[in-house]
C-alpha cells in the first residue's frame, strides 16, 4: 500500500508466486484488476466502471491483438525476422499500415493507409540523416561527434542550426533567416531564461523543481503555488488576477475560484 502526503491510500495486490500486479484498490475504494496468461503476459485490465481491455499474443509471445476498453481492435503482423518488431499494424477500421526495418530494427520505410511510402536513411552510427516522402519532398539532418543534432535542411534547402552547452543542453536555435533563439539553464539543467528577438522571458523554481514564477518580456510576473502533493493551488496571472484551486481526496479538481467567481 502507498499513502501520499494528502493521506490518500492506494493498495496494490500481487500474485505471490509471480510477483505480478493483480489489482489496485484506489483511494475511493474502486478496484482495477489485471489478468495474465500462463507466460505471465498481461491479457486483460478490468476497470472500476466494468469496462475491459484485452490483449492476445501469437505463438512467439508477440502482441497480436489488442481490444481497448471502448471496443476498438488493433492488430499487429510480423515477418520472419528476429527483431520481434511488427511489419504491419491494422486499426479498428481495417486500415493497414506497413513497416519495413533494417537488420538493426530501424525504420526504413512506412506505407500509410493511402499507399504513400516514406523512406528513411541512417549514418554509420544509426542516426537518421534523411527522410524522403513520396511527393518528392526530402529533409536532411547532420550531427556533431556527440550525436547531437546540429542542422536540419528542409526540401527547399533552408537550414536550421542548433548549438549546445558542454553539459549537452540546447542553448541556441538559428532559423534559416538568421534569427536566433537562446536558452540559459541553471546547474540542474532547468531552463531559466529564453531570449528571442532581443526579448527575454525567465522562470524560477522552488526546491522541489516546480515553476513558481514566470517573468515575461515586459517584466510582468505570473506566480504559482502548490500543495504538498504537487497540485497547483493558486496562480496569479500576468494581469494580476488570482485563481485558486481545490481538490477532493482522490485528487480531482472540485473548485476553481477566479477573483471571487467560483466554478
Amino acid at each position: 500500500a502507498q499513502t501520499d502526503a494528502a493521506g490518500r491510500r492506494t493498495e496494490y495486490r500481487l500474485h505471490m508466486a509471480s510477483g505480478k500486479l493483480t489489482s489496485v484498490i484506489l483511494p475511493d475504494g474502486r478496484t482495477v484488476r489485471y489478468g495474465y496468461n500462463s507466460q505471465l503476459q498481461l491479457t486483460s485490465v478490468t476497470y472500476p466502471d466494468g469496462l475491459r481491455s484485452s490483449r492476445k499474443y501469437d505463438r512467439q509471445g508477440r502482441l497480436a491483438e489488442e481490444t481497448s476498453r471502448n471496443g476498438n481492435i488493433t492488430r499487429w503482423f510480423y515477418d520472419f525476422s528476429r527483431s520481434g518488431l511488427p511489419c504491419a499494424v491494422e486499426d479498428g477500421t481495417g486500415v493497414r499500415r506497413r513497416i519495413t526495418r533494417n537488420r538493426y530494427g530501424q525504420l526504413l520505410a512506412f506505407t500509410d493507409c493511402s499507399g504513400y511510402t516514406t523512406r528513411y536513411e541512417y549514418d554509420q552510427y544509426g542516426q537518421q540523416i534523411a527522410v524522403h516522402r513520396e511527393e518528392g519532398i526530402s529533409t536532411y539532418s547532420s550531427y556533431n561527434p556527440r550525436g547531437q543534432l546540429i542542422s536540419r535542411k528542409d526540401a527547399q534547402g533552408r537550414e536550421t542550426r542548433y548549438e549546445y552547452s558542454a553539459a549537452g543542453d540546447l542553448t541556441a536555435t538559428i532559423s534559416p533567416d538568421g534569427k536566433r533563439s537562446a536558452t540559459e539553464y541553471d546547474k540542474r539543467g532547468r531552463p531559466v531564461s529564453v531570449t528571442e528577438g532581443g526579448l527575454t522571458r525567465s522562470m524560477g523554481y522552488d526546491a522541489a523543481g516546480r515553476i513558481t514564477v514566470l517573468t515575461n518580456e515586459n517584466g510582468s510576473q505570473s506566480t504559482f503555488r502548490y500543495d504538498p502533493v504537487d497540485r497547483l493551488t493558486e496562480q496569479r496571472g500576468f494581469d494580476g488576477r488570482t485563481q485558486r484551486y481545490q481538490y477532493d481526496l482522490t485528487g480531482k479538481l472540485t473548485q476553481s475560484e477566479d477573483e471571487g467567481l467560483i466554478t
